[in-house]
């Protein structure tokens, strides 16, 4: 055996023995729990019916009601998928209105027609911001 090829088994013994090390059942590790996609879907769907009319909320909030942060591309997928929502209260972060085009100008006339004050292009959040009740 060259003096290469002993090193090589050396090191390969030594990831081995790395590997069984992290692997014991000693060691505590930290698993996450993903939730169903379908139970995400429908937890977000509940946190955007229980937007009033009259009053917004951005795709992060409603992320946080449903039990989710940093859920904000989850809500927005949501939207998408989903009929029957109440789309037009969620909003971009401070209340900027994040589509493009003719929906924009749909989702800004619906909010009017609701009562909701603007303030330049982004809603007047400090009036009608929806604050979600906390869970105790």
């Amino acid at each position: 055996m060259t003096a290469k090829n002993a090193r090589s088994n050396r090191s390969g013994a030594r990831r081995k023995l790395s590997a069984a090390r992290s692997a014991s059942p000693g060691r505590a590790s930290v698993v996450k729990r993903q939730a169903p996609a379908s139970v995400v879907r429908e937890r977000i769907a509940v946190a955007i019916r229980g937007i009033p009319r009259g009053y917004v909320s951005t795709y992060g909030a409603v992320g946080r009601a449903a039990g989710f942060s940093h859920a904000a591309r989850q809500v927005v997928g949501v939207l998408h998928r989903s009929g029957g929502l109440h789309w037009h209260r969620v909003l971009g972060a401070g209340g900027v209105i994040k589509l493009q085009g003719d929906h924009a100008v749909e989702q800004r006339l619906r909010l009017e027609a609701e009562g909701v004050t603007f303030r330049g292009r982004r809603v007047n959040m400090a009036k009608h911001e929806f604050r979600f009740p906390r869970k105790i």
